[in-house]
């Protein structure tokens, strides 16, 4: 369908599961490169402020305006594998759901600096009014329970963005309580929305839109982590004091790639109740992944003598996102497919070995690069290892 010329106005219709030959549009690829955008603001700014030594309310700010990007990524990209059509309106919508990010991230510095949440609140209103639209797009094409379902989530997109209007108008002791109950809020919808009718998703296109957003967020890892020696190297001349960031970083992001993507996971979102847990807790592998470039960003600050952090802060700031990214993948990713204890072990002994590396001082980075690509190794390894014996027991075994 994507492959045709746009009509300026079709029916939006569900699509079926069973679709063959389902894979991103250009449209989505284009909205998740203009998402990362966001990302990269909210990465650098929490750079700046765990490396002046306010890593706690760095952080908070980070997860706060982290889920409203990917929150509203999450959605549209369910909403887009169960109901894309590709038409002229849905186009012109999408770019409006693009225009909010980028307020949004024009925002972040406001809101991580000056506690002022507009421009943030602004953009998330705009991508929001967008989706509650294409709902009521939905369901304007639909009947019965699928009606049903397409206006529940109009309903409850909307009746969410009204409570996020506390992060602007309530005092700021408060905020903290209003990000809380909305994120709860937020995640009911969907729940609640489909509960009696789920949405017909692609589950060979959704886990390519994850594992697509996986990439652009490493990628942007990368390009941080090289932003950050280019300038350590130039102004400071620190080339050997950011060798092994560089290529403790570098191995980090290679693994990262490879443990994410050494198994298909489509095969494993077989009902709703799988894919809920599975979408949700991406919140996770996404922000811990975002975070590593942050967190690298600040070990190259403080290697040239210029972060008000100490060596052990500087090094956790790398080695926390890196273990809490593979035990992520492990649990909600690669646990599926591992055969037997010692396969199941090794994702989480690694994010166990990645945890002591901070504590390794100026060689941290590097030595948790090194257990990185170690985790890689052994993992392939005993899966050939397994494999291998399962094909022995099959050739041995009696016939009939």
């Amino acid at each position: 369908m994507t492959s045709e010329i746009p009509r300026p106005l079709r029916p939006l219709t569900a699509r079926g599961r069973g679709e063959p030959y389902r894979v991103a549009s250009p449209l989505e690829l284009f909205f998740d490169l203009c998402f990362v955008v966001a990302i990269a603001q909210a990465g650098v700014q929490l750079a700046h402020a765990v490396a002046e030594g306010h890593a706690g309310q760095g952080v908070l700010s980070y997860a706060m305006q982290f889920f409203a990007i990917w929150w509203a990524w999450m959605n549209f990209s369910w909403f887009a594998s169960a109901y894309d059509n590709d038409d002229v309106l849905y186009r012109v919508v999408t770019l409006v759901q693009i225009s909010g990010v980028l307020v949004l991230a024009a925002g972040v510095s406001r809101a991580f600096e000056q506690h002022d949440y507009l421009a943030v609140w602004l953009g998330y209103v705009i991508m929001r009014l967008a989706m509650a639209t294409q709902w009521l797009r939905a369901a304007r094409s639909a009947a019965g329970p699928e009606r049903t379902m397409a206006l529940r989530y109009a309903g409850g997109v909307l009746l969410c963005m009204v409570g996020w209007t506390g992060l602007v108008v309530l005092p700021e002791p408060a905020r903290g309580w209003v990000f809380l109950v909305m994120v709860i809020a937020e995640l009911c919808v969907p729940r609640y929305a489909e509960k009696d009718f789920p949405t017909p998703w692609h589950p060979h296109h959704i886990s390519e839109r994850y594992g697509l957003f996986t990439i652009i967020v490493l990628g942007e890892t990368i390009a941080a982590a090289t932003v950050a020696v280019k300038s350590g190297v130039d102004e400071h001349d620190a080339l050997g004091e950011l060798l092994p960031i560089a290529a403790g970083g570098l191995l980090i992001v290679f693994a990262a790639w490879w443990i994410y993507f050494v198994v298909p996971i489509h095969g494993h979102l077989r009902s709703s109740q799988q894919a809920f847990l599975w979408g949700y807790g991406h919140y996770l592998i996404f922000a811990s992944a975002a975070t590593i470039g942050a967190g690298l960003e600040v070990a190259v600050t403080e290697a040239i003598g210029k972060a008000h952090i100490s060596t052990l802060g500087a090094s956790a700031a790398v080695t926390v996102p890196t273990a809490l990214y593979l035990f992520s993948v492990w649990a909600l990713h690669a646990r599926h497919y591992k055969v037997g204890v010692a396969q199941q072990l090794v994702l989480p002994t690694s994010a166990l070995l990645v945890i002591c590396c901070t504590f390794l001082g100026s060689w941290a980075v590097l030595a948790a690069g090194l257990v990185s690509a170690l985790t890689v190794v052994v993992g392939t390894t005993l899966t050939a290892l397994t494999a291998g014996a399962e094909s022995k027991a099959g050739a041995t075994a009696p016939v009939g």
